[in-house]
């Protein structure tokens, strides 16, 4: 029995969500024609992708499938001819076979409209299938396919106008990425089961106060992630504050972090107050905590025991309400072991753990991300639209990147500058050694005399060679002794030890 044909262009209308409203159309379609099986189809760049069937099991397998422009095809035709068609599978040659690969039951007449927008442009195509003997259930009489041609005509344009907007409003989205990456707040960006899972686990942890120790890669996002969980938590609205634990030199960091009282050394001429006292009420975003001095590990120590801290030169503590949120790239256990690293500071700040997936392991995650940095770097520059060729694209995937994410965000400016041309090809693409991206060292050859090309030291004595090795450790550290130390497999009180003796120092 067919639907109740005044209802059947105000079910459609009334449904404004582009899924459900193509969804409501094709059903009433097929009630209309009294068959289980159809499909609909758009018209895209490679060929005509199928964005909607039903009909049991299959549907799922069909939705997604792309018939190539270059092969003959039912909707193929009707879309590039404009026309209604009626076919019959075992003989019309127009059928693409592929499409019902693997079906246990074919279709044996098929009815085909074209979908239209109201100017006339065809954007698509409606399949209505009888798999019945002989397509014996559809009813081809003159009128009343007439009147289904209307009803198709005027889903067409309602779904149409539906498909546009949701494009529209992916595309404002996708331009809200760009702006806020040009605010400098880049997005998380990514849709792979383990990127997933640990923005689940970030958004969970931003509905309590706990500390939270972000494992992971260097490049990786974690400074990304810890403002999400900020941005997510009751603390939004007060101040997120970084500092990067690497990032300046001892003497300074606990000044940094805790402030100091006028005349608590030389040049203090007035009171500041440190980080942990201005993002009162806020976070505090402690990067590369496994390279803080022990020394002050023990202050932080206090600072998530007690929630106190005390100035440098002063004789007062004061009470923070702060949320810490670490993160570190260095294996903290290890560190423990080796004496570097407090065990009490390790089970104080890894309350909740949050280790992030390196870019490896998220490689269906590459294409969103190289077009989020493509579409943002370019708008920055002014630049006109670029964007990555199917050959550039399948490279880019296969390749590796050790520096994760951030190696990524150069590899596409390095692109953006060098390509002037709209598209970018695998030729374009230089390889990770030019880009200064670290290499593994390759192993040596079987039988290869590795002494004889290395380098002659016996010219030297002991103190000269730690005196050089030390220096070098320093240069390739940029003087930051706590990586040096690390390097060389030591404590940073050992290596320091070891620099005054050397007679190295900075100046």
């Amino acid at each position: 029995m067919a639907p109740h044909i005044p209802d059947f262009p105000k079910a459609l209308f009334e449904e404004l969500d582009a899924d459900k409203l193509r969804r409501r159309f094709l059903e009433a379609l097929l009630e209309f024609q009294n068959v289980e099986r159809g499909s609909i189809w758009i018209k895209r760049e490679d060929g005509y992708q199928c964005i909607e069937a039903t009909g049991g099991e299959d549907e799922e397998r069909l939705v997604g499938f792309v018939v190539p422009r270059d092969k003959p095809s039912i909707v193929g035709w009707v879309i590039e001819n404009g026309r209604m068609t009626i076919a019959e599978p075992g003989k019309d040659k127009r059928h693409f076979k592929e499409a019902e690969s693997g079906l246990d039951v074919k279709s044996t007449l098929i009815l085909c409209y074209p979908l239209a927008l109201k100017n006339g442009e065809v954007y698509g195509a409606v399949e209505i299938i009888d798999t019945a003997h002989a397509g014996s259930r559809l009813n081809l009489g003159k009128e009343y396919l007439e009147l289904l041609e209307e009803f198709v005509a005027i889903g067409s344009i309602a779904l149409g106008n539906a498909l546009a907007f949701a494009d529209q409003k992916n595309e404002t989205q996708k331009l809200r990425k760009i702006l806020g990456g040009l605010k400098g707040e880049r997005p998380l960006v990514g849709k792979s089961p383990a990127f997933k899972a640990a923005l689940e686990t970030a958004r969970n942890y931003s509905r309590t106060d706990y500390p939270v120790l972000i494992t992971g890669e260097s490049g990786t996002g974690k400074e990304l992630f810890a403002r999400e969980i900020h941005r997510l938590s009751e603390r939004k609205d007060k101040p997120f504050l970084v500092q990067n634990v690497s990032a300046i030199p001892d003497t300074l960091l606990e000044s940094e972090l805790f402030g100091y009282k006028k005349g608590a050394f030389t040049g203090a001429d007035k009171d500041k107050a440190g980080l942990f006292e201005a993002a009162d009420g806020g976070t505090v975003f402690l990067d590369e905590i496994g390279d803080m001095p022990l020394t002050l590990q023990a202050r932080i120590l206090r600072v998530l025991q007690e929630h106190e801290i005390k100035p440098l030169g002063g004789t007062q503590t004061r009470t923070v309400d702060v949320r810490v949120i670490a993160a570190t790239n260095r294996d903290l256990t290890r560190a423990i072991a080796e004496g570097s690293f407090r065990e009490d500071l390790f089970y104080r700040v890894n309350v909740l753990p949050l280790p992030l997936p390196p870019l490896r392991e998220r490689a269906e995650d590459i294409p969103e991300l190289l077009d989020y940095f493509l579409s943002r770097d370019a708008a920055r520059l002014c630049l006109g639209p670029k964007k990555f060729s199917p050959e550039a694209l399948a490279a880019l995937r296969k390749r590796s990147f050790p520096g994760n994410v951030r190696e990524m965000e150069n590899l596409v400016r390095y692109l953006l500058a060098t390509v002037s041309g709209e598209a970018i090809e695998a030729g374009d693409i230089p390889p990770a050694s030019e880009l200064g991206c670290p290499r593994q060292a390759a192993p040596a050859r079987a039988g290869e005399d590795t002494a004889a090309s290395a380098v002659d030291l016996t010219g030297h004595t002991w103190e000269s060679l730690e005196h050089a090795y030390a220096l070098a450790l320093l240069e390739k550290f940029k003087w930051n002794v706590t990586k040096a130390a690390r390097a060389a497999g030591v404590n940073r009180s050992t290596f320091d030890s070891r620099l005054r003796k050397l007679g190295i120092t900075k100046e």
